[in-house]
């Protein structure tokens, strides 16, 4: 079993252990980004990437949709520079160590949001806090989002909230997470 197959036998497991749910679509990693920008107190962005995830688009038995992601902290990538990730993984941000992912489960939605946008609630947990928040999906560019082009998703939360206190006299408290994603097509 390749490590590929054993990762989409690993999701379609997880999702036979939700009440209710038909199928699960694993993430297309080869099309699939999730990053994040932060401001300084003087303008400037901060933009980073979480290289290292796992997720799946769940097909429950309304025919609702259901989107689970869980980003590693330990793996965060900034601005191309080692010590800016090492300062983002430590103590004083997303404290990798302890908090070793940002976890996402949406609300059920259907699938007109993927085609016409909107607003693609659920709740994030994140440095050992859970809040509910929103993301704003825009409009599909293809008959098929998230098979034939990305589904596109972007918000912010406050850094306060989640309680991601270090450097407070260099970057403003908002951080935008942008998303783009397409799942693997089933038979």
């Amino acid at each position: 079993m390749t490590p590929r197959s054993r990762i989409a036998a690993w999701l379609l497991c997880l999702s036979c252990g939700l009440p209710g749910a038909v199928a699960a679509q694993a993430l297309d990693p080869g099309h699939t980004s999730f990053g994040f920008e932060l401001r300084t107190r003087w303008g400037q962005r901060v933009a980073g990437t979480f290289p290292r995830y796992q997720g799946e688009l769940i097909r429950l038995p309304d025919g609702r949709r259901q989107v689970r992601i869980a980003l590693a902290t330990g793996a965060v990538e900034v601005a191309q520079s080692t010590r800016y990730a090492a300062m983002a993984r430590g103590e004083g941000f997303f404290d990798a160590a302890r908090h070793p992912q940002i976890e996402f489960l949406s609300e059920p939605h259907t699938d007109a949001l993927l085609h016409d946008g909107g607003p693609l609630r659920g709740k994030l947990s994140m440095h050992g806090v859970s809040r509910r928040e929103t993301f704003a999906v825009k409009p599909a560019t293809c008959a098929r989002p998230g098979l034939d082009c990305d589904v596109v998703a972007q918000g912010s939360v406050s850094r306060e909230d989640y309680r991601l206190s270090g450097w407070q006299l260099a970057l403003r408290n908002q951080v935008r997470f942008d998303l783009r994603v397409r799942w693997h097509d089933t038979p």
